[in-house]
């Protein structure tokens, strides 16, 4: 049987043609086909999970697909963070992290995956203060009064932290470091327990988000001492600072961000900023952070990248200066 070499050639030509072309083709144009799930690197009740059910919904919408929150927390967020590290960089396994992301690099003894080099950046959500309350009838009025009891080893004082390593957790070792304090961190699996037991009067105080904590503040359950950014917020016009009361150099924030498997296809990640984006500038979305004190801070996935890199330079400085570590 004679072959027709033109025509092998022509159709040999079509083939590599079309292969050329599939390659190219934009990866997101059928993104996404099921669900996608979002990872919270913390127990339900805190202000990530909150953040990330209020914005579910919204980018749910966009996508024209169900975001389905799940809660995996532990370990200062590394139990959730190593899931998606070791997920499909296919989109269909993201991941709503908090300060510890940055925190995490410098204090932990044992890492379980490499911040930098196993998640893409999608965008920055918000960033909201921590605050130091106290139960309503405690005796504990002031920072300098915080600072005067603290400094005695017995009795100790005790603040009830998120877990190990997590951001109000780590809040309280700076406040120590900073104001030569020995308090005493007593952990809880998230934020929501931890701040129940500080209403029920087991543990002193707590270094507790703006959001969490705010509604019991306003039931009369909870007294703000004073409020861990670097300026008076809005919230609580008539706080001070912690740095203003009694510990210059004192700042401590929650923030919250989205992520990606590493290696996940650009264009994925651009379609995910665009629906994360998107949803930041939903009316009712504004609202309810705007309720917390959160700063919404939309960005790039390039912005993101450049914010977490010097966060982390920040921790390991202040960790070294410190010599802030977490035992194993």
């Amino acid at each position: 049987m004679m072959l027709n070499m033109h025509s092998l050639s022509r159709q040999v030509l079509g083939i590599v043609l079309l292969s050329l072309c599939a390659a190219m083709a934009p990866v997101s144009a059928a993104y996404p086909e099921r669900p996608v799930t979002l990872v919270v690197t913390y127990p339900p009740g805190g202000t990530a999970d909150l953040v990330a059910r209020m914005l579910a919904p919204e980018v749910s919408k966009d996508l024209g697909q169900n975001v389905v929150v799940e809660n995996r927390g532990g370990a200062g967020g590394m139990i959730g963070g190593a899931s998606v590290a070791k997920a499909a960089p296919d989109g269909y396994t993201i991941m709503l992290d908090a300060a510890n992301h940055s925190q995490n690099p410098a204090v932990q003894p044992k890492m379980l995956f490499d911040t930098l080099k196993d998640f893409a950046p999608i965008t920055f959500i918000q960033r909201v203060p921590n605050v130091l309350v106290v139960r309503t009838d405690n005796p504990l009025t002031t920072v300098a009064e915080v600072i005067s009891a603290g400094k005695k080893k017995e009795p100790s004082l005790y603040y009830a932290s998120s877990g190990p390593g997590g951001a109000q957790h780590l809040a309280g070792v700076l406040f120590n470091a900073l104001a030569g304090t020995h308090l005493e961190a007593v952990h809880y699996k998230g934020g929501s327990l931890a701040l129940t037991d500080v209403i029920s009067g087991q543990v002193t105080m707590m270094f507790s988000t703006v959001g969490t904590s705010l509604p019991h503040v306003r039931a009369g359950k909870l007294r703000v001492i004073a409020v861990g950014s670097d300026k008076r917020t809005a919230v609580y016009p008539d706080v001070p600072t912690i740095a203003e009361a009694g510990v210059p150099g004192y700042a401590s924030y929650e923030w919250n961000a989205i992520y990606a498997p590493a290696a996940t296809p650009p264009a994925i990640i651009a379609r995910l900023n665009q629906a994360f984006v998107n949803a930041l500038k939903q009316p009712a979305v504004i609202a309810r952070i705007g309720e917390f004190n959160g700063e919404i801070i939309a960005s790039t996935p390039q912005e993101l990248d450049t914010f977490r890199r010097a966060e982390i330079a920040k921790w390991q400085r202040v960790a070294k200066e410190f010599n802030l570590q977490l035992s194993q």
